[in-house]
C-alpha cells in the first residue's frame, strides 16, 4: 500500500491537470470539417465547401457565419410593405485592381446590392481596366527597376504608366463636357432666378456619368449606372482622378468644375434612414468602412454587418475594430447579426458569394431576384 502511495502522482497535480469538467451546454456543436468522402466521385461546389466549414473553427467558421448573415439580409421582407434589406457594399481600390472586380461586377449587374462606397482608386481602376489590362507580377519585384520601366506595382499586380495616359486621354474630354453643362445650367439659373436650374455635380453623379460614358460590360460603373445603384466616393480626389481634376483646373481656367460632397452625404444618409432594414458588407477598412457605418448611425444602427479585412484592433484603428465597437457607437444595432472575418478578401469573398448571391440551383431573373424569391 505504501509503495503504491509513493508511486502515485501528488494529488495537487492530478487536481490541477484532471480538473473535472462541467457538462457542455446542450445544443453545442461538435468541431467538424469537410468530409470529402461524402463527395467521392464528384467535385465539391464552393457553396458546399462553405456550408461544411461552419463547425471547423477559426476563420473557417467566420466565413460560414458571414454567408449565413448575408443570406439573412437577402431573405428579409418587411411584413407590411415587402421592402427588402438595403445592402451597402464597401470595397477598397486594391480589390478592383485585383480579379475580385469580376465578383463585384456580378453583384452589381444582378442588383444584389443597393449602394456602394469606394475610394478614388475603386472608381478609376475599374475604368482603366476597360481601356488597358492590369498584369500579374510579383510581390518581390524591385521598385527601382519597375520605376525605370514605367511600371507601377500593386502588391503582385503590375499597371503600366501607359494605362494612366490612356485614362487621361479618355477622361479630360468628359470633364470638359461636365464643365460645359455646369456653366450652361448656371447661366440659365441666373436668368430664371430659380436655383433648381443650377447643376450641382457630386461624386456619385460624376461616377454615374463615367459609367455611362465607358459603356463597357466589363465595368462595375457601367452596371451601377444601368441599374441605378449609386456609387459614393467622398475621397474622389485621392487618386489618378484627383490628378486629372487638378490638371483640368489649368485647362479650364478661369472656369472650374465644382463638386459637392455634402449633397452625396445627404443622399447616402437618407438611404440608410429610409431603409426597412440595413445591411453592411465591407471589404477592407478606412474611409469606406466608416462612411457606411456612419450612414447607418443615422438610423440607430444596421441590422446586419459583415466585415472582411486583415487589420487588428490593438492600435485603436477603425479598420481593425470588431463589429462590437460599432455597436458602442450605434452603427450596428445591439441585437444585430454581425461577424468579422480576419482574412484577405480575394481569398474568402468569392467563396461567400458562391454560398449566397450566386448559390447553385437558384437561377437569376433579369432584375437579380432568384426564381424562388419571385414565387414567394
Amino acid at each position: 500500500m505504501s509503495n503504491q502511495s509513493n508511486n502515485a502522482p501528488p494529488s495537487s497535480v492530478t487536481d490541477a491537470v484532471l480538473l473535472p469538467s462541467e457538462p457542455v451546454p446542450e445544443g453545442t456543436h461538435r468541431v467538424s470539417g469537410v468530409d470529402f468522402e461524402k463527395f467521392n466521385g464528384r467535385d465539391i461546389t464552393a457553396a458546399e465547401m462553405v456550408d461544411n466549414m461552419k463547425n471547423m473553427g477559426f476563420q473557417s467558421s467566420a466565413v460560414a457565419d458571414a454567408a449565413r448573415i448575408i443570406n439573412e439580409m437577402r431573405a428579409y421582407r418587411h411584413p407590411e410593405t415587402g421592402d427588402k434589406t438595403t445592402i451597402f457594399l464597401g470595397y477598397t481600390s486594391n480589390l478592383i485592381s485585383s480579379g475580385l472586380r469580376d465578383t463585384i461586377r456580378y453583384l452589381v449587374r444582378h442588383r444584389h446590392v443597393s449602394a456602394i462606397v469606394t475610394t478614388a482608386g475603386g472608381v478609376e481602376e475599374d475604368l482603366i481596366k476597360c481601356l488597358a489590362p492590369t498584369y500579374m507580377g510579383s510581390f518581390t519585384a524591385p521598385g527601382a527597376g519597375l520605376r525605370a520601366k514605367g511600371l507601377n506595382r500593386i502588391g503582385n499586380l503590375i499597371v503600366p504608366n501607359s494605362n494612366y495616359c490612356a485614362f487621361e486621354d479618355w477622361l479630360i474630354p468628359i470633364l470638359d463636357k461636365l464643365l460645359e453643362e455646369q456653366e450652361v445650367a448656371n447661366k440659365k439659373a441666373q436668368k430664371t432666378g430659380n436655383e433648381e436650374d443650377e447643376l450641382h455635380w457630386t461624386p456619385s453623379r460624376i461616377i454615374e456619368r463615367l459609367g455611362r460614358e465607358i459603356n463597357h460590360e466589363d465595368s462595375v460603373l457601367y452596371w451601377a449606372a444601368k441599374n441605378n445603384i449609386p456609387i459614393f466616393c467622398p475621397a474622389l480626389t485621392d487618386g489618378s482622378l484627383g490628378d486629372m481634376l487638378y490638371f483640368h483646373t489649368f485647362r479650364s481656367s478661369p472656369k472650374r468644375l465644382r463638386v459637392d460632397i455634402v449633397d452625396d452625404l445627404r443622399r447616402i444618409n437618407t438611404m440608410a434612414v429610409r431603409a426597412a432594414r440595413a445591411g453592411m458588407i465591407i471589404l477592407g477598412g478606412g474611409l469606406i468602412k466608416h462612411h457606411i457605418a456612419n450612414a447607418c448611425l443615422m438610423r440607430n444602427g444596421a441590422e446586419h454587418a459583415v466585415y472582411i479585412n486583415t487589420a487588428q484592433e490593438f492600435d485603436g484603428s477603425d479598420a481593425g475594430a470588431r463589429p462590437d465597437e460599432a455597436v458602442s457607437w450605434g452603427k450596428i444595432k445591439a441585437d444585430g447579426q454581425s461577424v468579422k472575418v480576419y482574412a484577405e478578401a480575394t481569398v474568402v469573398f468569392p467563396l461567400i458569394v458562391a454560398a449566397t448571391f450566386a448559390r447553385a440551383g437558384q437561377p437569376q431573373s433579369p432584375d437579380g431576384e432568384t426564381q424562388k424569391e419571385m414565387q414567394n
